[in-house]
């Protein structure tokens, strides 16, 4: 079979690319593995929940989110303005002081905050809310570790101890303080500037819609089509699938997830990092809140959790209720044990979690490519003649960092088209 652009990969680089092309008028064919598209953003329909492959938010401020989606028609649930800190007196709320100025006076008499903290935290994370493009650009002389960026803006006590880092451990996958300081800070910038929230189809309906739009613009989307190699014959690339079809194209796009794309180029594989998300079906909600819930005192694997349905309610059938806690996944597979995360996500919510009944532990190792400082922002698109990378692990470790990846690359495609 013969293609002018085949994008291997119907994740949401792949996705983005594909239309772009498909846009200027390129005949694209895109091969996906699996049975669905989306990649890493998947959702299961069990037993009326909707469960997403481990925990998945959408944040509708990322600008790649505000120009290439359609976030009403994504019908998006947001969480809570704010966030839930289990201390060793009791729960804390932190409410964002401009979407939710009725959580003001809780927050004052949350005793996680101090002006000192305060004005630290205002210095470490002012300038990416401000002026992000010259943090970016700082990064490859002055980037350093998440870690030592918190200790050099003097950002210490419970608002860094019980707040900040548990909550980021969460979003970076590691509790470390290894990641780029620049990348947090960005992401930070993020949570500033919207509230995340997930669609109420499951994070799966972001996919379907950029895969929507793809195929109006005339992407011949292929599933259950797995590549099992990658090469050159006669200036043109060749691909060989799963059962034994050869495709021949002008040029080929692999945005296969970071785990997969070593097994296709001869490319080292990105580095990853693992979460676990245990999915729980609660006969009552452990909570009526809508926030996203940390551990203060960190005792035990879990990082973070949240009553789903409380802010989805489609995500749980009638009368019943969505829990999920998500732990890391250490690279040995290793995440936290049922008794534990049981433990721990009562003492977090107050209750007893015996009755809770378990559908699903989602497993991920390669949830996120790891962001080591110096941060990088971009990668180059064309690894070999008529060959080009796409994903997150090219860009940003974000859906904001998927759908600019795939769109730079759909554009360095044409521009050699065009010029050859």
């Amino acid at each position: 079979m013969d293609a002018e652009v085949v994008v291997v990969g119907a994740g949401l680089a792949g996705l983005r690319c594909a239309h772009v092309l498909a846009q200027a008028g390129r005949a694209v064919v895109m091969v996906e593995a699996a049975d669905a598209v989306g990649g890493r953003q998947r959702t299961d329909d069990v037993d009326g929940f909707l469960l997403d492959r481990g925990f998945q938010v959408l944040n509708p401020a990322y600008p790649a989110v505000q120009r290439w989606v359609d976030v009403d028609a994504l019908d998006l649930r947001p969480f809570g303005a704010g966030l839930r800190v289990r201390r060793e007196g009791g729960v804390a709320e932190l409410m964002h002081p401009l979407r939710a100025p009725g959580g003001l006076a809780a927050t004052l008499r949350s005793g996680l905050l101090s002006p000192r903290t305060v004005a630290a935290l205002a210095r470490w994370a002012g300038p990416a809310v401000v002026a992000p493009r010259r943090v970016i650009a700082g990064a490859a002389a002055a980037d350093r570790s998440l870690g030592d960026g918190l200790d050099r803006a003097g950002v210490r006590g419970p608002l860094r101890t019980e707040v900040i880092e548990p909550f980021l451990a969460g979003v970076l996958a590691e509790d470390r303080g290894e990641t780029s300081e620049a990348f947090a800070r960005l992401l930070v910038r993020m949570f500033a500037l919207g509230v995340p929230g997930v669609p109420a189809n499951g994070i799966r309906a972001l996919p379907e819609q950029l895969a929507g739009r793809a195929r109006a613009a005339g992407v011949d989307v292929r599933l259950g089509e797995p590549v099992t190699s990658l090469g050159a014959d006669a200036g043109r690339t060749v691909l060989t699938l799963a059962g034994g079809c050869r495709v021949s194209a002008r040029a080929a796009v692999v945005a296969v997830g970071p785990d997969a794309v070593a097994g296709l180029l001869p490319m080292p594989a990105p580095t990853t990092k693992g979460l676990q998300t245990w999915w729980f079906d609660a006969p009552q909600a452990p909570t009526a809140s809508t926030l996203l819930m940390v551990d203060g005192r960190r005792r035990g694997p879990v990082v973070n959790a949240a009553v789903m349905s409380n802010a989805a309610p489609s995500y749980a059938p009638p009368g019943r209720h969505l829990v999920q806690v998500t732990c890391l996944l250490a690279k040995d597979g290793t995440g936290g044990t049922e008794a534990d995360v049981r433990r721990q996500a009562g003492e977090m919510f107050g209750v007893s979690a015996a009755d809770w009944g378990l559908l699903r532990r989602d497993d991920i190792p390669h949830a996120l490519p790891a962001q080591p400082a110096p941060l990088r922002t971009v990668s180059r698109a064309r690894v070999a003649p008529g060959v080009y990378v796409a994903g997150d692990h090219r860009d940003t470790a974000s859906i904001q960092g998927a759908l600019v990846s795939g769109d730079r690359v759909a554009r360095t495609v044409l521009a050699d088209l065009e010029g050859t």
